[in-house]
């Protein structure tokens, strides 16, 4: 699990040697709520491509190995440290106006989210993004709440999809 402070943490891992983090996931939508709702068994972070190596560095010496899930690449990769605490790292790049992970490209403005995680505030993706990619794959119960406090914290319509299950 990774806690408030667990998060805060590890944030600042990244801060503190100037890497840039945004936040996706259930830290990425609590932070945007600028409270936590519900226990998170990860930290979803993304940076850019530049930093990858310096971050890792820095990841590896706080005690976190690589872990092989299923959905591993080269641009998501997965972290653990003897705590049980899983950072979940996307790496993106630039390229003409766009954010590339995985070889998809999204808007620049899909990072344009602020949130605040304690005291410290986040860049993470923002509602409207946080919410368009919660469809498409079968829904969790998680997934529901955070769809439904997203939609009604930043009055964003309900997707189709979850219609039924709110």
């Amino acid at each position: 699990m990774v806690s408030e402070k667990d998060a805060i943490e590890i944030i600042n891992y990244a801060s503190k040697i100037g890497v840039k983090v945004y936040l996706d996931g259930g830290w990425g939508v609590d932070a945007l709520l600028k409270r936590q709702t519900r226990p998170h068994n990860d930290i979803d972070l993304f940076i850019e491509e530049t930093n990858r190596e310096s971050f890792i560095k820095v990841l590896s010496s706080k005690g976190f190995y690589g872990v092989i899930e299923t959905y591993t690449t080269n641009d998501h990769t997965v972290w653990k440290d003897n705590l049980d605490r899983i950072i979940d790292l996307h790496i993106f790049r630039y390229s003409n106006n766009e954010i590339i992970f995985e070889g998809n490209g999204y808007p620049i403005d899909t990072f344009s989210g602020i949130g605040t995680i304690g005291d410290i505030e986040v860049g993470c993706i923002n509602a409207e993004y946080q919410v368009s990619f919660h469809v498409g794959y079968e829904i969790r119960d998680k997934d529901i709440h955070d769809v439904k406090l997203l939609c009604e914290t930043f009055s964003i319509p309900i997707p189709e999809q979850y219609k039924s299950k709110i």
